[in-house]
């Protein structure tokens, strides 16, 4: 007999149900999340935020309703208000304005959603101090928005924002905003009363000027204006006097920016339409140590380049450049000069791929043939025998000690003899034999700013460097290092370290502990790993250049190093992030690697 009753309808569909559909929401997380305060709903494709949720710290459990005997750890009147709600990667439209039943809530994650607007009782969240609104389509922003005195983080990168109301100024305790990938035509001027912030994005925007009110920035380090319309930088931006960093790519400026800012060491201006570099745009510049303006009409550098006495790199790629002024070889720090691209005359095309070393010998040799200076003068009794060694008019003029390509295994001391009492600030003792770092440099401790030691056979850094400490800058490419001494820490001031080409197999733990550096350049090593969390306490370094080492993961919480403005992984073994991820540059690779931290 059939099981089934004779007459009766059948649904077709029925085989296939559950017996009950699971809840969008499982009741185990909202129930830890009473215990731990924190709730992650991230990436469960929810339309919307089920009330359970908004009333986790109103409604009495479910299991408190079934006259169940508690232990002590499920005792729900003992319940923590949620301070930490993460709602990333889902399908939301809205936020419902029962946001403000989590009045404890301290960090509000809603990024990479579908938003439109934002509920006006997010005001009422009074203790909120991270607020993630990237990755969605707002369109604008409440007024009571500005009434959260206690945000010191608020992400609003990649939206649909055509305007930012004068209320954002009200947000004094800010030090992280990003208004990049948006809208806007304009920021107001309420932007300076954010004096806290040390980094200001608004790349990727449709500005035309930047507000005069930014100039009372005193604390911002870098201000990135990447991809937007600005035809002109006001020179009252040079009170913003711990700018170190501006990155202006991509832009209409027709000239470099008069900023005769103390601090200003890096001047991105690649993309734009500077045809001309005078005098006095360059005077301003006298504290750059990076100058790009790749892809711009430039036709003559100017001999007045020589103003540029910190500059270490020079981009001068893709420009109407025709010959280059001997002047250029007159900057005592210069190390990368590029200029491919370019239709340069009177310059074999062989050097110029020979790199930046032998072009800037080739324009010194042009000096020495236009003028009529005796640069070898015949030793005499009151001639010092250095004399015939070092050029002595370096010391005294350029403050700069050279004794390099001798290929010998230690110099001499009547090398050091000839500095006497003269304050040398640079130093080049590379392309020789060394076996060891002179012991004698320490005699230049008080003003030796800059030394390279490149092209020799150092297997160790001896402890004379860590008493350096006006040290900047530091070169030690293509020796056999395999590790530093923890007294490096004492180099409070270094800024840039060049350690290509040596035979590191551990990122030097020290580094970790130099809170000033910039730079970092450990390529072609055989390095296997890095901490993320202890670089991201590095919160100037902007450069880190890892190529071509053994790292076979690259941790995703190396994302949150948010200071890093050129992360460099080529040819390493690892295959994540992709390839075509790493091609796709450094915020491609940071966001990336963000999108893969474990929540």
């Amino acid at each position: 007999m059939s099981r089934f009753k004779r007459g009766a309808k059948l649904d077709s569909r029925a085989g296939f149900r559950t017996e009950k559909e699971e809840p969008a929401v499982p009741y185990g997380l909202l129930k830890t999340a009473r215990k731990s305060g924190q709730l992650n709903l991230s990436g469960r494709g929810l339309v919307e935020v089920p009330q359970s949720v908004w009333r986790l710290n109103l409604d009495t459990p479910e299991e408190a309703k079934q006259n169940l005997s508690f232990g002590a750890d499920d005792r729900w009147w003992d319940q923590t208000d949620l301070t930490k709600l993460l709602l990333s990667s889902n399908k939301l439209e809205v936020l419902s304005e029962d946001v403000n039943l989590l009045p404890a809530l301290t960090v509000l994650d809603v990024h990479d959603n579908q938003l439109t607007s934002l509920p006006k009782s997010i005001g009422d969240l009074e203790h909120l101090q991270k607020l993630c609104l990237s990755h969605n389509k707002l369109k604008e922003l409440p007024e009571e928005l500005w009434s959260l005195k206690n945000l010191t983080c608020l992400q609003l990168q990649q939206n649909l924002l055509e305007e930012l109301p004068e209320g954002v100024g009200q947000l004094t305790g800010l030090d992280d905003i990003d208004l990049s990938n948006n809208q806007l035509t304009a920021v107001p001027d309420s932007l300076g009363n954010l004096n806290r912030l040390v980094k200001l994005n608004l790349s990727h925007n449709k500005l035309r000027s930047l507000p005069l009110g930014i100039s009372v920035m005193k604390n911002l380090r870098l201000l990135d204006c990447t991809h937007n319309q600005l035809e002109i930088i006001p020179p009252i931006l040079s009170q913003m006097a711990s700018l170190e960093q501006l990155y202006l790519r991509h832009n209409k400026l027709q000239f470099l920016p008069e900023l005769p800012s103390s601090r200003l060491k890096e001047l991105h201006v690649g993309n734009n339409l500077i045809e001309v570099l005078q005098a006095e745009h360059l005077k301003h510049l006298n504290t750059l140590s990076v100058l790009e303006l790749r892809d711009n009409k430039v036709k003559i550098l100017p001999e007045e380049i020589t103003l540029l006495q910190g500059l270490e790199r020079l981009d001068l790629v893709n420009n109407d450049i025709s010959s280059l002024p001997a002047s250029l070889a007159l900057l005592p720090k210069l190390k990368i000069l590029t200029l491919e691209g370019n239709p340069l005359r009177g310059i074999r095309r062989d050097l110029l791929t020979k790199g930046t070393n032998e072009l800037l010998k080739y324009l010194r040799g042009r000096i020495k043939e236009d003028t009529d200076c005796k640069r070898d003068e015949p030793d005499t009794a009151m001639t010092l025998p250095s004399q015939a060694k070092v050029n002595v008019h370096a010391i005294k003029t350029l403050k700069t000690l050279d004794y390099s390509e001798k290929q010998v295994v230690c110099v001499p001391d009547d090398i050091f003899d000839a500095v006497g009492s003269e304050p040398v600030a640079s130093v080049n003792f590379s392309k020789n034999q060394l076996a060891a770092v002179p012991p004698r440099i320490v005699e230049l401790k008080g003003s030796v700013s800059d030394i390279n030691l490149g092209f020799n056979k150092l297997t160790s850094c001896s402890l004379e460097v860590c008493m350096l400490h006006q040290l900047l800058h530091i070169d030690f490419r293509n020796n056999l290092l395999t590790s530093l001494p923890m007294e490096f820490k004492s180099l409070t001031k270094l800024q840039s370290i060049t350690l290509s080409f040596n035979r590191f197999k551990l990122f030097p733990e020290v580094l970790y502990h130099v809170p000033t550096l910039e730079t970092i350049l450990i390529s072609n090593n055989q390095v296997v790993a890095i901490d993320p969390l202890q670089l991201k306490a590095l919160n100037k370094l902007s450069t880190l250049d890892l190529q071509n080492n053994d790292i076979m993961h690259v941790p995703p919480e190396l994302g949150l190093c948010s200071s890093l403005r050129a992360l460099m992984l080529d040819g390493n073994p690892f295959r994540s992030p992709r390839a075509a991820i790493v091609a796709r540059g450094t915020d491609a690779v940071l966001e990336y690697l963000r999108s893969r931290i474990p929540t």
